[in-house]
């Protein structure tokens, strides 16, 4: 068993996907299943499949209890204790005792799984205990999920993807997908119809398009750019799939504050808007078009088509 040498919990951290959020580090950096060519933790220095204990589940548990009640003494929010690791949370054969024990503090529990593991029976019977659960869909071919998630030999995709589809028949918490998209591996029309043809079968309560946000383990491994992230929002929402792109910005996504700039660009960084739609907003907000006209000049907004419509995304970082 692993000397408990690193910071285990911090936080909590703003979440786009969980509000705020208190993370669970459970596994020494970097032991994980996967060697994946965006991760932004570099190279995976122990590829590992087999479970075992790292840390002991007491001391874990002791020192989320201290930073829940340093955090709540403060009057700060904890909306979610979460398992988010330097390596993949479901390698801990302790992981089912652990969100046990976080879950009797009385706040909610989320894992954010690369899904490798989830065909075993043990650890769906672990992550059903969470009360929210993140599994990786990166790719549905083979080949394409061997380039992108450089998975350890011993695993096999249609194994995983088996096990996902089991795990989201019988899960009572929210259900959620991430895919990474990866310029010129994972992001053709044929293949993100695959995934997205998947995922609508698992009825997530939410599914995350995301972009390297960070340098990634090789240089080569190059976000998509913002044609292709809308196309795939589009082909992701004619399936009736309930979309959110996580494109590293952080706002007041869905309101208006008034500040019609920054609502907007907090919005499509999110959720690609259709020209209707921005219209609309902007007439709520009493202004006019040469808003949009100026934050395309600006370079702040990408103008793209999609089945003889016009949306409207928000310009990524170095592009």
């Amino acid at each position: 068993m692993e000397e408990k040498k690193n910071m285990i919990v911090y936080g909590p951290i703003p979440s786009r996907r969980l509000g705020k959020s208190m993370g669970i580090n459970n596994i020494p950096p970097k032991i994980c299943t996967y060697s994946c060519i965006y991760c932004q933790l570099g190279r995976t220095l122990n590829m590992q499949f087999e479970r075992k204990a790292f840390y002991k589940v007491e001391e874990i548990f002791k020192d989320v209890k201290n930073k829940v009640n340093l955090t709540l003494n403060k009057k700060e929010p904890i909306d979610y204790l979460t398992f988010v690791s330097d390596g993949e949370p479901t390698l801990d054969i302790n992981l089912g005792k652990e969100i046990e024990r976080a879950k009797s503090l009385g706040i909610k529990v989320a894992v954010i799984t690369n899904s490798s593991l989830i065909w075993r029976d043990d650890v769906r019977d672990d992550l059903s205990k969470a009360d929210w659960v993140s599994v990786k869909i990166d790719a549905i071919s083979q080949d394409i999920w061997r380039r992108i998630n450089r998975a350890h030999k011993f695993f096999k995709i249609e194994k995983i993807l088996q096990g996902i589809s089991k795990f989201s028949m019988t899960f009572k918490g929210e259900l959620a997908t991430e895919t990474m998209i990866i310029k010129n591996v994972n992001n053709s029309k044929d293949e993100i119809k695959k995934i997205s043809d998947f995922i609508k079968k698992l009825h997530p309560k939410k599914s995350y398009l995301s972009i390297p946000t960070r340098p990634p383990a090789e240089k080569w491994a190059e976000p998509a750019d913002e044609i292709d992230i809308n196309n795939t929002y589009q082909i992701f929402d004619e399936r009736g799939i309930n979309t959110e792109l996580l494109t590293g910005y952080e706002g007041n996504a869905f309101a208006f504050t008034g500040e019609v700039k920054e609502d907007l660009l907090s919005i499509m960084s999110v959720h690609p808007m259709r020209k209707e739609g921005v219209k609309k907003f902007l007439s709520k907000a009493k202004t006019d078009w040469s808003i949009i006209e100026k934050l395309i000049k600006e370079g702040k907004l990408v103008e793209v088509d999609y089945r003889g419509n016009k949306f409207y995304i928000r310009k990524l970082s170095g592009k």
